[in-house]
């Protein structure tokens, strides 16, 4: 297996994994009970997922 191979294994486990976390994140969300902190805190851990994915996608299109 050459090293893009590589590359490329690992970043889709890497998609996978912030796929996840996304979904782990938005079941706490719906468990907050609508807590104002909780909800804000949250919708700035979906932004920054956002950006985890799209530099993910962004390498599995260079690669």
């Amino acid at each position: 297996m050459t090293s893009n191979n590589i590359d490329i294994i690992n970043i889709k486990k890497m998609a996978r994994k912030i796929s996840v976390i996304k979904q782990e994140v938005n079941e706490l969300k719906a468990m907050s009970g609508g807590i104002q902190a909780v909800d804000k805190n949250i919708d700035r851990i979906l932004a920054s997922i956002k950006m985890l994915e799209i530099n993910i996608s962004d390498l599995l299109d260079v690669l």
